[in-house]
């Protein structure tokens, strides 16, 4: 199990003050172990594919990018294809232009690309063919894949021809390869011709050009040793013709063809499919489903892990990350990472997307995190929707395409339709702001501000990235308080009321005033219990409740309304602790039970303080019956039987409901010598004698009483009714508890119910010109393509940490935001499809994150750090779901 606040920054884990950008320390030995200088030259390394030109343009069509070629005639020197292949590239006049699609092509012409490009049109061509009816030639398996294997070449520039020579050899390759490359440049039969959209051969040419320059000018070029990845080709072979079979159709990219080597065709055993071969040297031995890539943990790193996956399925990032993003990257921006963050994770959702499904160790990604945001290094858990909120930010500054932001005065938005400053705000937001995350991820909501004194509104139009959602049915919380009578007739009691969980002590009170039944001439005054004393009074109306955590005891003492000037009394118990044994210590005063508290009126004397402590303890006194059973002796056992039916005698064995403050000197001397009141915090424990002053000035409030319990007196009171105090809130551990429930849509509203804005958070009038405690409402203004709604589990104060536990039910299909948004627009869809799922598993102490991910057609995978595979969709909705991630659809 993952710890999830085990972080030594946990201070400001959840901080929204704290600046992630602010990174001024080294990196620690654990950030650096994660780093591997070979993970840098992997990502800086450019892999070229050569593929059918026919397969790369037909995904073109839905690609809205200018992609810009060369085109290349190819010359093969097929004298000695034995062992060795020379092509001769001469540049087309005609070159340099895009892609035009409606042009048809040759069998012969061929595409060079980067491996991204490669893999954003191997995506297509994939995603194309998915669906429902043809969902069994998805599945991942070798009969239903294609390989694509490396090819070594050397690359070289002839000044003479002004051409690029490529030199295949059979000693660089192993011989299938060797094979299959003479099959596939044979061009004694037609012209053949390659289009580089990689912009790797200008690059070279360019580059030789200016090295031979500087040497002789009939100097030949110094060849380059490059390895060529071929995929898309499908070799056919008979006794009396050798040909090369491309895919005519997009089926053939999946496989459905058989591919048999240059051999003899009566061996039917040499006749061997491209993809079922197992060669040494071998590169992807299959495509089949792309994007199944697990994430290794590098320790405690699930909850990046489970962001990541999210955001790497995200249809539009994954198209962007595919394609040439690195020239969107801003170098210049102050608050981005000088595209660092962007690369790493750009070359990380790659290699996810990469044929193989193997798992990748995100160590490079995690290294450039931990260098931009230190509290994501180490070997810590962390909360993923904050890791994600970073990420999303970072990514946003690294991908600006605005290099200089322009200073934008905001206009008073007063008597202006709601419509023309929400549209002022947004294209002011966009001029400082414009990446492929703002492109799809973020929103725009309108926030109303009233004064409750002048009622003046304020309207304001803000972005934003996500929504976080509070659990309405989890924002009450169930609190255990033992109400103390003063009256001196009722033993303490319990009350379990409901309160707020944002509430103030003035709603507790309130409800534990309804429970117990408070009278109009009573109060109650809530006191916290720690270690037999009052740790703390609650007497702030405005404290909120959140800073009383479930483990605190909590007492309520209901005392008459009387003058706050009558100072309050509160008597703390103690016993004689007797320690036993060999060199115990010497006896000692020991707290116990629950102090008791009464505000006495005219306090002059210790003669009040005593009789006030005895009503107080008439409750707890013990029936005779058990009293006199408890004794030892005829002589003890007479008085008592004697004394027992006189009414108006102090002994400690009836009740003292007739003893008052005047009951004279005989029973002075029996109180005397069953307790003893002494003054707190005063010179000498000064003891509180009958009828003599006590040492108080009217500017006492309280004052504290120490009493000193005899053994008489423990037998003859039932010390455990006062000692016994349950805590605020006892989970259940064995208890079957009913699953609470709620719906999203309760979730949303309470996000957009109207609020007042706590004490503090105040809002400064500009009409009142002092700060005032403003209403405050939210409503959803503009949608985004990816809606991301986050979940808010995780309650948290400076006190305490605490996780909802609340089953959500979210849609997954049909998610209308129509009746939730202010402002319609008709162009855009309001409805929208669930397609990942970030989940939270286990408690505050230790938790693991997954994810769950739609791979379409709602074939829906779980992604557990490197394990993947796939679930039901009825699983998809649990009480651990924490982000969810929506994608904008056309309306049914």
């Amino acid at each position: 199990m993952d710890d999830l606040f085990s972080s030594e920054d946990d201070d400001h884990l959840f901080d929204l003050d704290y600046n992630p950008y602010a990174r001024k320390r080294p990196l620690s030995r654990l950030d650096r172990d994660d780093y591997d200088e070979t993970d840098e030259e992997e990502a800086n390394r450019q892999k070229l594919y050569l593929v059918p030109y026919r397969w790369w343009k037909e995904a073109q069509r839905s690609v809205a990018d200018e992609i810009v070629g060369i085109l290349y005639n190819v010359l093969s020197n097929y004298d000695n294809a034995d062992s060795e292949i020379v092509l001769d590239l001469r540049k087309e006049e005609s070159s340099g232009t895009r892609v035009k699609m409606g042009e048809g092509v040759s069998s012969r012409e061929y595409a060079l690309v980067k491996e991204a490009l490669w893999l954003r049109t191997l995506k297509w061509h994939n995603d194309s063919k998915t669906s429902e009816e043809d969902e069994r030639y998805h599945c991942v398996g070798e009969g239903q894949s294609q390989e694509v294997f490396p090819l070594q070449i050397r690359l070289s520039f002839s000044p003479g021809t002004n051409s690029l020579l490529v030199t295949i050899s059979l000693k660089d390759n192993a011989v299938d390869f060797y094979r299959r490359a003479c099959i596939i440049f044979n061009s004694q039969s037609e012209l053949l011709q390659i289009w580089d959209f990689s912009g790797q051969t200008s690059q070279f040419v360019m580059n030789e050009i200016i090295n031979l320059s500087k040497f002789s000018p009939g100097k030949q070029g110094k060849e380059v040793l490059l390895e060529l990845h071929v995929h898309g080709f499908f070799v056919f072979t008979n006794k009396t013709d050798e040909r090369l079979a491309e895919p005519m159709k997009t089926e053939n990219s999946f496989g459905k063809s058989r591919v048999r080597m240059n051999m003899n065709s009566d061996n039917l055993s040499s006749q061997l499919m491209l993809t079922n071969t197992s060669l040494s040297g071998s590169g992807y031995r299959g495509i089949g489903v792309l994007g199944l890539a697990g994430l290794q943990n590098l320790g405690n790193t699930c909850f990046m892990n489970s962001a990541v996956q999210c955001l790497v399925h995200t249809p539009q990032l994954v198209d962007y990350c595919l394609g040439d993003y690195e020239k969107d990257i801003n170098h210049e921006n102050p608050l981005g990472m000088n595209g660092e963050l962007s690369l790493a994770f750009g070359e990380l959702l790659r290699k996810l997307w990469a044929p193989g499904a193997m798992p990748v160790a995100p160590r490079m990604f995690k290294f450039k995190l931990a260098k931009f945001a230190p509290q994501f290094g180490g070997y810590n858990q962390h909360d993923s929707q904050e890791f994600l909120a970073f990420l999303l930010d970072g990514l946003h500054e690294d991908l600006n395409r605005v290099k200089c932001k322009p200073y934008i005065e905001a206009k008073d938005a007063e008597g202006r339709p709601d419509e023309e400053v929400a549209d002022e705000h947004w294209l002011n937001h966009l001029a400082r702001n414009a990446s492929i995350i703002v492109d799809i991820f973020q929103g725009q909501y309108r926030s109303t501000l009233v004064c409750p004194v002048c009622k003046k509104v304020s309207v304001t139009f803000d972005p934003f990235m996500y929504l976080t959602l509070p659990l309405p049915s989890t924002t009450m919380r169930t609190m255990t308080l033992t109400v103390f009578s003063t009256d001196g007739i009722m033993l303490p009691m319990p009350f379990t009321i409901t309160v707020p969980k944002g509430g103030r002590l003035k709603d507790l009170i309130d409800s534990l005033s309804l429970a117990c039944s408070l009278k109009d001439d009573e109060t109650l005054l809530v006191a916290e219990i720690y270690k037999n004393q009052i740790f703390r009074l609650l007497d702030g109306p405005s404290d909120s409740v959140a800073l009383i955590r479930d483990d605190d005891k909590l007492v309520a003492y209901r005392l008459p309304k009387v003058s706050e000037t009558c100072p309050l009394v509160v008597f703390s118990h103690q016993q004689l602790e007797r320690p036993y044994g060999f060199g115990a210590m010497a006896p000692n005063w020991k707290l116990f039970g629950v102090p008791l508290i009464a505000r006495i009126e005219n306090l002059s004397s210790g003669s009040e303080i005593h009789y006030q402590f005895l009503k107080l303890l008439r409750p707890f006194l013990m029936p005779v019956e058990d009293v006199v059973n408890d004794y030892d002796g005829d002589e003890t056992r007479n008085t008592v039987n004697e004394n027992s039916k006189v009414e108006g005698i102090v002994s400690p064995l009836v009740s003292y409901s007739d003893a008052g403050p005047d009951s004279g000197e005989e029973n002075d001397v029996h109180l005397n010598a069953d307790f003893k009141f002494y003054l707190v915090d005063k010179p000498g424990s000064s003891e509180i004698k009958m009828n003599d002053p006590v040492p108080i000035s009217s500017l006492t409030k309280n004052l504290d009483v120490t009493v000193h319990w005899s053994d008489k007196m423990i037998e003859k009171y039932d010390t455990c009714l006062l000692s016994s105090l349950p805590e605020v809130f006892k989970p259940q551990l064995f208890a079957k508890r009913h699953e609470e429930s709620i719906s999203l849509y309760k979730c949303l509203e309470g996000f957009l119910q109207e609020e007042p804005l706590g004490p503090d958070d105040m809002w400064y009038c500009p009409r009142c010109k002092k700060h005032q405690q403003a209403i405050k409402k939210l409503d959803l203004w503009r949608l985004p393509e990816i809606l991301v709604i986050h979940l808010k589990r995780f309650s948290y104060s400076r006190f305490f940490k605490n996780k909802l536990e609340t089953y959500v039910d979210f849609p997954i299909h049909d998610l209308n935001l129509s009746n939730y948004i202010s402002h319609i627009d008709n162009q855009l869809s309001n409805c929208y499809q669930l397609y990942a799922v970030t989940n939270h598993y286990g408690g505050m102490g230790g938790g693991h994150y997954t994810a769950f991910i739609d791979h379409g057609h709602g074939r829906w995978y779980e992604f557990d750090d490197d394990r993947v595979f796939p679930i039901s969709e009825d699983r998809i909705k649990s009480s651990a779901a924490y982000v969810l991630f929506y994608r904008r659809v056309r309306e049914m």
